[in-house]
């Protein structure tokens, strides 16, 4: 029995780290064999659910008092009514607190134990699979980290300073829930994704029938604007307008270092169903 067919029996039941040895064992590292005997068991109940796309949820974040460092986490649900019951919102609160207290972010080792006998525990109860989808840690090691959590919890976000408060930290992180930049600054950029770009405007800019230095011209310039409003600090504070977000941490005598954005659901693809085009095809056949 390898940590691979542990991982690949997880992964196809849903089910936690110890079920999963035991079943294994049982079956002489036989994966069909242990998800049939898995089946003839009540856990299978909320293995049965690890098939659906969890893709709703919540995410939350915790900042330590003196702004040292902060945690922030995804949980998914599949649907918006568990996001909101108070069972699931109790089991987020726990795995918030057990990263926090841990200053723990891979989830696998956040999970073992009771806190996976916790989820397993609230799948069987309402009925839906939920997973614990990434954690995240930042630290501040000459400045603070402010959190900032959008009201309904679909959007959180960790700012981390050099120098400055939490007050301004926050407000920082409450802007890039808001706006979304890609990097902190235009030289983070990515090499590749500022080639691609250009590419684009290349195309574009020739199919203007313009000379070539002017079209030259053209890319820089889009290049420029691009960089400017996909970086945090070159784009206008969402709470003032006349400033950039630059400004106003500098005039604090501060400097952006790093952020952490989380938004429930983003890069899961979820089936779409056509629920008639299905029944139709059943009676067809």
């Amino acid at each position: 029995m390898s940590a691979s067919q542990v991982k690949e029996l997880r992964e196809r039941t849903g089910l936690g780290l110890l079920e999963c040895k035991k079943a294994l064992a049982a079956a002489n590292g036989d994966i069909d064999t242990a998800i049939e005997e898995l089946r003839k068991s009540s856990g299978m109940k909320a293995a049965k659910k690890a098939g659906r796309t969890a893709a709703d949820g919540v995410v939350a974040a915790r900042v330590a008092d003196d702004g040292s460092y902060a945690i922030v986490a995804e949980v998914n649900s599949e649907t918006d009514f568990v996001a909101r019951d108070e069972g699931f919102l109790a089991f987020v609160g726990k795995v918030v607190d057990a990263a926090f207290e841990a200053r723990e972010t891979d989830v696998a080792s956040l999970m073992e134990g009771e806190l996976e006998n916790a989820r397993e525990a609230l799948v069987q109860k309402i009925g839906e699979n939920i997973g614990v989808r990434r954690v995240a840690l930042t630290s501040a090691a000459d400045g603070v980290v402010g959190a900032y959590v959008h009201g309904n919890n679909r959007i959180a976000v960790l700012v981390e300073l050099t120098g400055g408060d939490q007050d301004l930290a926050r407000d920082v992180a409450m802007h890039v829930a808001a706006v979304n930049p890609q990097v902190v600054a235009p030289d983070d950029m990515p090499e590749e994704v500022i080639a691609k770009e250009k590419e684009i405007y290349t195309a574009q800019a020739l199919e203007s029938g313009k000379p070539a230095e002017i079209v030259e011209k053209m890319i820089g310039g889009r290049i420029k604007k691009f960089l400017a409003e996909n970086s945090l600090v070159e784009q206008p504070f969402v709470k003032d307008p006349d400033t950039t977000v630059g400004k106003l941490v500098s005039a604090a005598g501060a400097s952006v270092a790093s952020f952490v954005r989380f938004e429930v659901g983003e890069g899961i693809e979820v089936e779409q169903v056509d629920f008639a085009a299905e029944v139709a095809a059943q009676l067809k056949s």
